[in-house]
């Protein structure tokens, strides 16, 4: 796993500044701290930060091709790699080291753009080929690797690994997206392709750019989409067995590596999954780690310790602080945009800990997307049941009333919570998913934010990336077309981001075998009825995994991988959070109502209402704002000091 950057001139063949290089490529050391190196040629300059994983010994980057005319830089792994080294030394190309990152240099040459098709893995590169005067770059299918780039008005195109690598380059242009910002409110991240920044951006998974000197414009292509082709008839025996199989050959594909590698092991079926598939493979026992917590409600470590028994790993967990709430300002630093999922906090810890004792981790990301694991998922399913029993032009009069004049009741089981159903009932099935995966939901964004900043949208909305993604889905079925538009979003923007920024923090590389995409390709295949059946979710993978797994994991209730954070705003970070919510900050970028932000603390520290969601999500935006502004040459408009 690694860090790369890149500078290329788009008009010319000018200098690059190797110094300069050098320092963004330096803000990536927690990603590759074995080694780092810079290249540098007419008109482009490459670094790459390296943490050794397979060919430890010769594996440095950048790396060429036999006549130095092609050079790469390259973050993640290429599993399949050994395989394209035969195919590739039959045809003629001259290998000098055993690591998969030479595969893409002699792939580039013999299939051009092409070559990405034949890679299975995580991936994100560059690949500089001057005979063809062309920077070639791709981003693996599912989004697991980071992409950002960004071109300037002087010509020079920029990408890395993370955003803070093009932060460094003093013409970057640090303008907020006011879209960008509303997105953020909506979903608690900010979804692919738009960064926090106006003019900057991330490569889309699953696509490819190409750029050749003189070329004005930077227009991404899509080589890859998740198919959700139907199978042909296939028994629930059949599917289970084969899923097995493929489960098993995902696993062990991911198993490549010549340093310690192990397993996060939270106690919850997908984590589980791919343990007990390790158990199987491996000869040594599996080392695997687990985050334990005080209160029972968040605890699943009897679980995990259920299933490390089962197959005698080495397990190792440690109990998260209930306080653990000094990391804000830290996850600020490491996602370098806004970034809400509290989940960040026990996600950073666990690869703390695993980080102890291997430097390769497999984790269960991934199964939820795949197998219809969410909860969310259930309730929508409900709702479009009875969607389809009305038109909209009577469903959205109806249930609209009912949702307004019926009362808030956080306080209340789900099943009494009838509001937000209604509310959900009186949109179409695409927003009432977006109603439902909301933080903020319309009217609460609409409360939060100015009359100025809401004219600054000029009518944009959040729903409208969930809307976008609908459009071009290749399923129309109910529950497959949420589980697309998750994999679009909320896979690739919340879930991954987290993991990998999380794990990079401690130099630690995370592998998700559940993604291999050969095996989302099949899995999108199975009927509806084979993931979510009735109220069961993964439905056929639990099916296919009671040979190996106990019950009591499972089948037994979701529980997240969640904080406290209710408690912790009413009682430990009372003060502090009021501190950062009312003070300046926030007030002096003029996005914000501070009288509706006073209100949500006031009922929330009062136990009226649950607003822990929406002032997390402020408290991390205020967070971001403070680590973007000690940078310096910025306003709280976003704008550079010199132009605003």
């Amino acid at each position: 796993m690694c860090g790369i950057t890149g500078v290329f001139d788009t008009r010319s063949t000018s200098e690059i500044d190797r110094n300069l290089l050098h320092r963004m490529n330096e803000t990536l050391t927690h990603r590759g701290p074995d080694e780092g190196e810079v290249y540098v040629e007419s008109g482009l300059g490459l670094g790459h930060r390296r943490l050794s994983i397979m060919d430890v010994s010769s594996g440095q980057q950048p790396l060429f091709n036999e006549d130095g005319s092609v050079v790469v830089v390259f973050n993640g792994e290429i599993y399949n790699f050994q395989k394209l080294v035969g195919e590739l030394t039959a045809l003629g190309h001259r290998f000098r080291t055993h690591c998969d990152t030479e595969v893409i240099v002699h792939a580039w040459e013999e299939w051009g753009e092409r070559c990405v098709e034949r890679f299975s893995g995580m991936f994100a590169f560059g690949v500089w080929d001057r005979n063809r005067q062309t920077l070639f770059m791709a981003r693996d299918r599912l989004g697991i690797k980071p992409f950002y780039y960004t071109l300037l008005d002087n010509g020079l195109f920029l990408f890395a690994s993370e955003l803070k690598a093009l932060l460094v380059h003093p013409d970057f242009d640090k303008t907020f997206d006011h879209r960008a910002i509303e997105d953020y409110f909506a979903y608690g991240y900010i979804p692919e392709p738009k960064t926090i920044f106006k003019n900057a951006f991330k490569l889309n998974p699953g696509h490819l750019l190409s750029l050749q000197r003189g070329q004005q414009t930077v227009q991404s292509r899509e080589y890859w989409d998740i198919p959700f082709t139907p199978h042909g008839s296939l028994s629930e025996e059949e599917a289970a067995e084969e899923l097995i199989l493929r489960l098993r050959n995902a696993v062990d594909s991911h198993l490549m590596s010549e340093v310690p590698l192990g397993a996060f092991l939270s106690g919850g079926v997908d984590s589980s999954a791919v343990v007990a598939m390790m158990g199987g493979l491996m000869k040594e026992p599996v080392n695997t780690c687990s985050i334990a917590f005080a209160d029972p409600a968040f605890d699943e470590s009897d679980y995990a310790r259920l299933v490390a028994e089962r197959y005698q790993t080495r397990h190792f967990t440690e109990q998260v602080k209930q306080d653990d709430f000094d990391l804000i300002d830290r996850l600020a630093a490491l996602y370098d945009e806004p970034f809400a999922d509290s989940s960040a906090i026990p996600t950073y810890r666990v690869c703390e800990l695993a980080r102890k004792r291997v430097t390769v981790a497999l984790s269960g990301d991934g199964g939820d997307e795949n197998f219809a694991g969410y909860r969310r998922y259930r309730w929508h399913m409900i709702e479009e049941r009875l969607r389809s029993k009305l038109p909209l032009g009577l469903r959205k009069p109806l249930f609209g009333l009912l949702g307004s004049v019926y009362p808030k009741a956080d306080w209340a089981p789900k099943f009494l919570r009838a509001k937000t159903t209604f509310e959900s009932l009186a949109r179409d099935s695409v927003e009432g998913y977006f109603h439902s995966v909301s933080i903020l939901d319309n009217k609460l964004r609409m409360q939060l934010f100015t009359r100025d900043f809401y004219r600054d949208l000029q009518g944009y909305r959040a729903v409208e990336v969930l809307r976008d993604y609908a459009d071009k889905s290749p399923t129309k079925d109910a529950l497959s077309l949420i589980q697309y538009l998750d994999m679009k979003t909320y896979l690739v923007g919340d879930i991954l981001t987290k993991v990998d920024r999380a794990s990079m923090a401690h130099s630690l590389e995370v592998r998700v075998p559940l993604l291999d995409h050969e095996l989302v390709e099949w899995v999108s295949g199975l009927p509806a009825s084979m993931k979510l059946r009735q109220q069961e979710g993964k439905y056929i993978l639990k099916r296919s995994l009671e040979p190996y797994l106990p019950n009591e994991v499972l089948y037994r209730n979701k529980m997240g991988f969640s904080v406290p954070l209710a408690s912790w705003f009413r009682g430990p970070l009372r003060e502090r959070v009021r501190t950062a919510l009312l003070g300046n900050t926030l007030a002096g970028t003029g996005i914000f109502d501070m009288g509706f932000i006073k209100k949500m603390l006031d009922q929330h520290q009062s136990g009226r209402r649950d607003y822990s969601a929406p002032i997390w999500t402020l408290l991390m935006f205020e967070a971001f704002l403070r680590n973007i502004l000690s940078m310096g040459n910025m306003s709280y408009t976003g704008q550079d000091k010199k132009v605003a």
